[in-house]
């Protein structure tokens, strides 16, 4: 797996990206709305940037299990202030949103990436406005919005059927004019994928497997319930997804030495020195700038 590639308007830092997350959400399941004032969503993301962010990820609309969703109109609220001023501040921003005028009204403010964790599904417009763009764009392995989407992780061979979903949703968007470059993969860990049943852990150990797709991975596994599940304690009571950083910090670690372009966090210092860890690691340290952890010659957009 390359973590390398190059992305319109991205950063190319020749080790895996962090990707901050800024929630502009009453009810997030990682941060419980900490950061739903536009101005608190603001100084987080410069903080996070200050802490080693590659690129910052806001959002407006929560997409944990069973959540409802917003109107346009509100999306375009919670998020347009915060996007145009990261962005006017010199920061890499990415809008997490399913909308084509949302994503529209965001790259106009200077977001670099489309971050549509249903992949086009949601929005038929979304795969036109990426082509017309030619921003950046996330897809994400996706089977159906928040409120019903763990009815439908039903698998025989999740590993097989994510890579071929993905890369029938590829297809489609490039069928629409998107150019493959302009594509990053995501497998969507917790997205139609049941903690119980191993799913998120066998897309974890095969990403070879979706590597064969020839697009960079963004894995976004910070927080999420099937670590909390893991770390759960002697009386079966899962972790509270604020006390998984450290095993966020695991997942990275090991995201980046199988070469991960990108991986999502919401705690970044931590996150930041590991891929910088895992960057040495396989490289043996070689060309690395010891200031960034980052190969030199290769910082910059």
């Amino acid at each position: 797996m390359a973590s390398t590639y190059k992305l319109p308007g991205l950063p190319d830092r020749g080790r895996c990206l962090v990707m901050g997350v800024v929630n502009v959400t009453p009810d997030s399941f990682s941060d419980g709305g900490a950061w739903f004032d536009r101005n608190k969503a603001i100084d987080h993301g410069l903080r996070m940037a200050e802490e080693g962010a590659d690129i910052i990820d806001v959002g407006g609309e929560s997409t944990r299990p069973g959540a409802q969703r917003v109107s346009r109109d509100e999306e375009l609220r919670r998020v347009g202030p915060v996007v145009r001023e990261l962005a006017r501040q010199g920061v890499a921003v990415s809008v997490d949103t399913m909308r084509a005028e949302v994503a529209a009204h965001a790259v106009e403010s200077g977001a670099v990436l489309v971050n549509d964790v249903s992949g086009g599904l949601a929005d038929p417009a979304m795969a036109r406005l990426v082509a017309k763009t030619g921003v950046a764009y996330v897809l994400m392995h996706w089977r159906g919005h928040s409120h019903d989407m763990q009815k439908r992780a039903v698998y025989t061979d999740i590993v097989r059927e994510v890579h071929d979903e993905l890369r029938d949703r590829m297809d489609a968007m490039v069928a629409e004019g998107v150019d493959p470059g302009q594509i990053v993969l995501d497998p969507g860990l917790g997205f139609s994928k049941r903690p119980q049943h191993g799913h998120n852990w066998a897309l974890l150990a095969h990403l070879d497997r979706l590597d064969e797709l020839g697009r960079p991975l963004l894995i976004a596994g910070s927080r999420k319930r099937f670590l909390g599940r893991l770390l759960a304690g002697a009386d079966g009571t899962s972790r509270d997804s604020t006390a998984c950083d450290d095993a966020t910090v695991a997942l990275t670690t090991l995201a980046a030495d199988r070469g991960a372009w990108c991986v999502r966090v919401h705690d970044v210092r931590p996150n930041a020195d590991a891929v910088r860890v895992a960057a040495a690691w396989r490289t043996g340290g070689a060309g690395l700038d010891a200031g960034r952890g980052d190969l030199i010659g290769r910082g910059g957009l």
